[in-house]
């Protein structure tokens, strides 16, 4: 297809705001529109417009079926489907969708993750159309964006709490906004560009490594003599097999009206990433779900396997998902965009050091906002930032906030041009303030990229909590200066006693050093290094309260998250650990006897020989050294071996989820590093021909051209 052809192409399967427009009557349309930007519930006739005009559409473009899609605490998307097709006089049948299929549809819930929510019995579970996420066609069902709740109204997925903290977030935020005269904004809207990082490797190689298959990420394998040393794969040129599944991608991710941006190789072998374009949170969220489902759909059309697994080798760079997040108005304007003086817009300040602040009292809630057995890998590892939170805003930015707290005055800096030595090239402006690729959570412009997500996991989380704990400063912001005699003067304070009291959460420097982590401690910033340190800390009762406040989780969804987070985790290391004794037990092991036996049989070759010619003995040196050092490596293999085994089978014996999870964080997860640890000295001097499974130059350099 020509770029010619892009703009046609793209969302032509979404039922969207042009195609509502094209085939609903007017009122029905204006009625949508309500719904979306005002959350004005549709009648009955509207509703049965929507859901005719869906069908028609959808059958058009060659639906046979329809499906509640939604997203329940798994972790990934589910969809039951049902057809059009209803039975209609003697044999005959006609396509039927009624405005109760799109509205609402009953599930078996009793199988999704609840927390104790609910007992097993109680099945009953509603999925509720999103009518602020557009439907759309894919693989002939018509796929309708829901919520998905208890019979007693319980958030059972990661939508809904993201929903309900973008109305948190607008109410306080218009707050804000009518402080500064500002009567025309109706809507404020945090919005997200999610930046997707994953691996590709070849099926042929996928196929043959257990750990891969079941737990997403090799258990085992020894640093390849070429990893990531040069950095010519960052940038690089695009192999020609990796590009036409790109370009299959794109195309697929366009139709579904995501607009995909920037594809490139990543700094590890085999490692890439996708970009797309900012758009409102709840959709950016339902987008990722989708392209995570696209990348690895079209990659087995490829004869490939895309690996989203936060750190599938040991020994290069996992994968994140930047997290871009930014505050919109529906005239268009960005409130967090600074302009040319920064320093005398006071909104924009207001809504920062919201920001600042928030960041600051629930540090807790935004590191397990990202908390899984997956990221634990990647967190701290010289790619990814540490468990401790902290803000980059960059030298102008600290400096304001300083000649704020400090009540002096600021000698603005004019932005330079970057002198980059190509005369042929215009002048480029240069930003105020440089990137910090180790900040978890940095300023770039006029967003803050939260670079902690790991790359497999639903965005929903960390956005409805970021949203919630901004919405609170913003409501506490707006209770103080509403009631203030003088604005301009509470104002002045307020930024003041904000910026003192929290600007320990500023760092511009290495958030990787040794330093930090010990300044960060002298701050008094937490450092949350597991899942299982993060993950009881949602249930603090500074968090319980803001949660409820402003109505995103109460105290027993709260609880239920926690047991399901626990639980997954706990889930997890068990099969890493139960894949990582078979891999032991039935490859490892019998690769390094086989070729011990081998060894002998050399060894009993050369000293027959000398026998038999009766001269000058033959050195069999290597051989014996090298049966030596396979030897002892056996037998510590097989000890530690039995180690694991011990652990794994006492997690079953420990009572309460959050002991399990600590047991596997103090038994399991070491037992099985250090079981690694012997395999991957083995792998190094077994003989290629016997080894177990692919090794990472296999794997990493499996896709050729």
């Amino acid at each position: 297809m020509s770029g010619k052809n892009i703009p046609e192409l793209f969302g032509s399967m979404v039922f969207n705001d042009k195609v509502m427009k094209e085939r609903l009557p007017g009122e029905a349309y204006d009625a949508v529109k309500r719904a979306i930007e005002d959350g004005t519930p549709l009648s009955h006739e509207h509703a049965k417009s929507v859901a005719a005009a869906m069908k028609d559409w959808a059958i058009e473009k060659g639906a046979t079926h329809f499906t509640h899609w939604f997203q329940p605490m798994t972790g990934i998307t589910a969809e039951k489907h049902d057809s059009f097709i209803w039975p209609f006089g003697k044999g005959e049948a006609i396509m039927k969708f009624s405005e109760k299929s799109l509205i609402k549809g009953e599930s078996d819930a009793s199988s999704f993750p609840s927390g104790g929510l609910r007992a097993t019995f109680e099945a009953r579970g509603y999925t509720a159309w999103d009518p602020t996420s557009y439907a759309f066609v894919k693989d002939d069902s018509l796929y309708i964006p829901t919520a998905f709740c208890s019979y007693g109204g319980e958030a059972l997925d990661k939508k809904t709490p993201l929903l309900r903290s973008m109305e948190a977030f607008n109410r306080q935020a218009l707050r804000i906004l009518r402080l500064f005269g500002n009567d025309k904004v109706k809507k404020v809207t945090p919005t997200v560009g999610a930046e997707q990082e994953y691996f590709l490797i070849d099926k042929s190689v996928y196929e043959k490594r257990t750990d891969l298959i079941h737990c997403g990420r090799t258990l085992y394998g020894a640093r390849p003599p070429k990893g990531q040393q040069l950095g010519d794969h960052y940038y690089g040129a695009i192999k020609s097999r990796v590009s036409a599944f790109m370009k299959d991608v794109d195309m697929e991710l366009w139709k579904l009206g995501v607009c995909a941006k920037t594809k490139h190789n990543e700094a590890a072998p085999a490692q890439h990433e996708l970009a797309s374009v900012f758009t409102s949170a709840n959709i950016a969220c339902d987008q990722n779900q989708l392209t995570m489902e696209i990348l690895k759909s079209v990659a087995n059309r490829h004869g490939l396997v895309c690996l989203l697994h936060e750190k599938p080798f040991a020994s290069v760079n996992g994968s994140g998902k930047h997290n871009n997040w930014s505050v919109s108005t529906d005239s268009g304007e960005n409130l967090l965009e600074p302009g040319d003086t920064p320093q005398e817009n006071a909104q924009f300040l207001l809504f920062l050091i919201a920001v600042i602040k928030a960041v600051d009292e629930y540090q807790d809630l935004l590191r397990l906002s990202v908390a899984s057995a997956g990221n634990d890998h990647r967190l701290g590892g010289y790619e990814a930032p540490p468990a401790i939170i902290s803000i980059y805003l960059g030298e102008e930015l600290e400096d304001i906030l300083s000649s704020i707290q400090n009540g002096s005055s600021y000698g603005a800096k004019k932005k330079t041009e970057l002198k980059i030595g190509v005369s042929v090239l215009p002048p480029i402006p240069k930003d105020t303030t440089d990137r910090n690729r180790t900040s978890p959570f940095a300023f770039t412009g006029n967003k803050f990229e939260f670079r902690m997500v790991g790359s497999s996991e639903n965005i929903a989380c960390p956005n409805f909590i970021l949203n919630t704990i901004v919405a609170e400063q913003l409501r506490i912001f707006a209770d103080t200066l509403e009631k203030a005699p003088d604005f301009n003067a509470a104002l002045n304070t307020l930024l003041k006693k904000t910026i003192k009291e929290h600007k320990r959460i500023i760092f511009n420097g290495n958030n990787y050093s040794e330093e930090w982590k010990k300044e960060a401690e002298r701050r008094g910033l937490l450092n949350l290094v597991t899942t299982a340190d993060a993950l009881p800390r949602f249930a603090e009762r500074k968090n319980v309260e803001v949660f409820e406040r402003h109505k995103v989780l109460s105290e027993s969804e709260i609880h239920s998250r926690i047991e399901i987070l626990l639980e997954n985790y706990v889930n997890i290391i068990n099969i890493e650990a139960l894949t990582a004794l078979d891999m032991a037990r039935k490859q490892i092991l019998p690769a390094i006897i086989g070729y011990e036996s081998f060894l002998l049989k050399e060894i009993d070759l050369k000293n027959a020989y000398n026998v038999r010619a009766a001269i000058k003995s033959v050195d069999c040196s290597p051989e014996e050294g090298l049966l030596e050092n396979l030897s002892s490596l056996a037998h510590e293999l097989y000890v530690d071996l039995g180690k694991l085994e011990e652990s794994s089978d006492g997690l079953s014996h420990v009572d309460g989820m959050l002991k399990k999870a600590e047991f596997c964080r103090d038994r399991v997860i070491k037992d099985m590093e250090k079981l690694r640890e012997v395999a991957d000295k083995a792998e190094l001097i077994t003989g290629k021909k016997f080894a177990a499974f692919p090794d990472y130059g296999e794997i990493l350099y499996s896709v050729k051209y």
